[in-house]
């Protein structure tokens, strides 16, 4: 039996991704949402999913928006503004191989966004992981938050065969970095190249676009793309064929 977990990440990126990613839960396919704690559309965008059954996690953000903890104590995260530095800024340190991340000043962020999380959502997130920041600093900041809180961590680097969640061994899909992605196509095609037995996580990033997520995410029309295969009853009905194939969320792992 093969498991496929469709995950959707950024709810409260903004007002539209919001919109977007309910759509996809209520209407589509979805049952694990990573929630932006940091970021001041989260509450609203959790008011939308309140009382779906699906498991929702928090999707650490040290790249966008302004920090949960007190600013004094995480300066080499921020910029001038009091913002956090963008994902441009960390991936070109990465790529020069320069360590982008601070650890402990990313411990005390995190340790914020989970105090903010279960404020906006009233219980401990059912998955733990980290935003778009490559950084060996910050993986190991979010596997000692985790272990110390005793949460379901998500290991993140794409690069590796598999990775363990909970008890599960699983492997991360996110065709969304191809410069060619086009979701209907390429999402179908990770799915039929799942090998018999595998977990598989698909990373998705469905939402709709207002004037914020165009002025600052680099994935756009994709999300909208990825918003309208996931709500597809025919995609839903292309899934329910496939005889050896289990819908599973984090609860499951």
């Amino acid at each position: 039996m093969k498991q496929l977990l469709i995950r959707a990440d950024d709810l409260g990126y903004s007002y539209a991704i919001d919109l977007g990613i309910a759509r996809t839960v209520h209407e589509g396919v979805v049952r694990s949402v990573g929630l932006m704690p940091n970021m001041p559309e989260a509450t609203r965008g959790w008011s939308l999913l309140a009382h779906a059954d699906i498991a929702v996690g928090q999707h650490t953000n040290l790249c966008l928006g302004k920090p949960c903890a007190d600013p004094a104590l995480i300066p080499s995260l921020l910029g001038p503004d009091g913002r956090f530095k963008r994902s441009r800024e960390y991936h070109a340190a990465w790529a020069a191989g320069v360590e982008p991340i601070d650890f402990n000043e990313a411990c005390i962020e995190i340790r914020a966004q989970h105090e903010r999380f279960t404020q906006i959502v009233g219980r401990e997130p059912d998955y733990f992981e980290a935003h778009a920041v490559r950084s060996n600093n910050l993986y190991r900041a979010i596997h000692e938050v985790a272990a110390e809180l005793g949460l379901k961590e998500q290991p993140l680097p794409l690069d590796v065969p598999t990775v363990r969640c909970g008890a599960t061994e699983v492997r991360l899909v996110m065709e969304s970095a191809r410069a060619d992605y086009v979701p209907a196509r390429d999402i179908r095609r990770a799915i039929e190249g799942m090998a018999d037995g595998r977990t598989v996580v698909l990373i998705c990033h469905p939402g709709y676009l207002d004037e914020f997520a165009l002025a600052t995410s680099s994935l756009t029309r994709a999300r909208a793309q990825e918003a309208d295969l996931l709500v597809d009853p025919a995609f839903r009905e292309w899934l329910d064929t496939i005889d050896d194939l289990r819908l599973v969320d984090y609860r499951n792992l």
